[in-house]
């Protein structure tokens, strides 16, 4: 991601410098629990290594877009609290999904079954890594509103960020379990997958976090409203891009298997089109596919199905039309000259990313 005129890795790293000192004090906190409680956050620290830190930047220039900030350090640990949620919404997919690996290590799930496994302890190897990913992610989710809420800004200030916090992981618990529960029937439906993409990752990913930015600078319900036309649109476009990377990603780039939303059976609006699209034998191998173990030749021949249907290229166009909806409101908002000229050079960093 480059922004012109932003120094977007500086702020990756400050974002990095403020997730870890806070784990560290966390550290301290739990030392008595011994080297158990310091497995954890030695896994803690590798999940919340490294990213796009998109949310965090989302953030902050959310608060940008309304205000300069009245202290910088406190702003970036409130923007480094939406970092926490995503790393928590990740362990916790990853369980769910039965990933195997995330940004080309092993997922937190199947990390703790190895370490099981190699130490012989007793019982299921496979349980003892599913109970450590759900407490992990657990801490993480709690670890996320404590950093909002003693960001260092006056509680007054961080108040109705926090209401917009609380509702941010409502809607995104709410929508993986209606992901959860769309793939358990087997449903691949555009509305219905356009409904979980919004709720599990376009809201949380940058309509949310520029609220929660937003409303850190004062900004009221008329100018939430404005800001999610820009962040809303913006948030499906980038989630209907990580589908696409989901099917047709380089695994050296993303970090994940070739088509591993295939072998997971994301039932996602790429899907859901293809299924719709594509001649019924095509249709009829690529549904009964999806969810199980696939090997390379397979994973091509679906990818072909999906491209041959036309909805690649059509999630591509609908990508695109998206993101010009979302600038377009964003021009139409009175905002910081800076803060919208970056917004827009992130929206494009979002949508038209390869990992």
């Amino acid at each position: 991601m480059t922004v012109s005129g932003w120094d977007d890795a500086g702020f990756r790293d400050q974002v990095q410098g403020v997730l870890d000192e806070f784990v560290d004090e966390q550290a301290a906190r739990l030392a008595p629990l011994g080297d158990d409680a310091a497995r954890l956050l030695a896994e803690v620290r590798e999940v919340i290594a490294g990213g796009k830190r998109f949310r965090a930047a989302f953030c902050w220039w959310g608060h940008r877009a309304i205000a300069a900030p009245s202290d910088e350090r406190a702003l970036l640990r409130a923007c480094a609290a939406l970092e926490l949620l995503h790393a928590s919404a990740l362990v916790h997919d990853d369980l769910m999904d039965a990933s195997d690996t995330r940004r080309g290590r092993p997922a937190t799930h199947r990390g703790f079954a190895t370490a099981h496994r190699r130490s012989r302890w007793r019982g299921d190897p496979a349980q003892y890594g599913a109970a450590a990913a759900i407490l992990l992610g657990d801490l993480l989710l709690s670890w996320s509103d404590e950093l909002l809420r003693r960001c260092g800004l006056p509680l007054a200030q961080v108040a109705p960020a926090l209401e917009v916090f609380d509702l941010c992981r409502s809607e995104v618990v709410a929508g993986q379990f209606l992901d959860v529960s769309v793939q358990a029937r087997g449903e691949a439906d555009v509305d219905t997958a356009m409904t979980v993409l919004r709720y599990k990752s376009a809201k949380y990913s940058i309509e949310r976090p520029i609220h929660v930015g937003a409303a850190l600078a004062g900004a009221g319900p008329e100018t939430l409203a404005t800001l999610s036309a820009f962040g809303l649109p913006l948030g499906e476009a980038f989630q209907l891009r990580d589908d696409l990377l989901g099917v047709f990603g380089d695994p050296a780039t993303t970090g994940k298997p070739a088509g591993d939303d295939l072998v997971e059976g994301k039932r996602t609006v790429l899907v859901a089109l293809a299924l719709d699209a594509a001649p019924p034998a095509d249709a009829e191998l690529l549904d009964h596919s999806l969810g199980s173990p696939l090997e390379a030749d397979e994973v091509a021949g679906l990818r072909r199905i999906i491209a041959d249907s036309g909805a690649q290229a059509q999630v591509e166009a609908v990508i695109e039309q998206l993101a010009e909806k979302a600038v377009t409101a964003l021009r139409r908002g009175d905002f910081d000259t800076e803060a919208t000229r970056v917004l827009e050079g992130l929206a494009s960093a979002a949508t038209q990313r390869v990992v």
